[in-house]
């Protein structure tokens, strides 16, 4: 069954500028500028202005379209809605250490891009990750044992927190018992934290 057309729309903030180009859309605000390859999507973007109350507003359409290319405009949305939170707000990932004996020791280096990981379950191998392009790692001031990942794209900076907590994966023993790792602990953003 296909619809003859099926669209969806959002507001566009102010302060935030949108710029499509052949389905890559660049998202500037006051934070900086992203940008969203939507090529392999079957759908048409527009910037229309709301004749009632004059705010920009983003428009997808999709013609002749499945139950799957509809879904995609929702996907799409959400994308890019990912994207105007990232230039406006900032995306803030907070991570903690878990440890039943052996204290998890980490240090923040080059300038707080990469992170090396000491005494995991009292091991002397040293873990180094790297952040993504623009994620930052820091120690937090006010809570022991805690990493706070800063970002503007959401996917890097959970991709980021995600490269953490694959470096401290427990090779054979039993994960029920031991659960030391350094997990994701809140997702946020960093605009509601200040």
């Amino acid at each position: 069954m296909k619809t003859i057309l099926s669209s969806e729309t959002m507001d566009i903030p102010d302060g935030v500028k949108i710029k499509i180009n052949a389905k890559i859309i660049e998202v500037e605000g006051p934070r900086g500028k992203l940008s969203r390859d939507f090529k392999h999507l079957n759908l048409d973007f527009h910037l229309m202005n709301d004749e009632e109350t004059g705010k920009r507003k983003l428009k997808i359409d999709a013609w002749f379209g499945s139950r799957k290319t509809s879904a995609a405009i929702r996907t799409a949305l959400s994308h890019v809605g990912n994207l105007i939170t990232g230039v406006t707000k900032g995306y803030r990932y907070k991570m903690r250490f878990v440890y039943a004996h052996f204290p998890i020791n980490a240090s923040i280096g080059n300038a707080n891009k990469s992170i090396e990981i000491r005494n995991f379950l009292g091991e002397k191998k040293v873990r180094k990750v790297d952040m993504l392009d623009g994620v930052t790692v820091v120690r937090s001031d006010k809570v022991k044992d805690e990493l706070i990942l800063d970002g503007n794209d959401i996917e890097l900076v959970s991709r980021s927190a995600a490269l953490i907590n694959q470096k401290c994966h427990v090779k054979n023993k039993d994960i029920r018992k031991f659960l030391d790792g350094i997990y994701v602990s809140e997702r946020g953003t960093i605009f509601e934290e200040n």
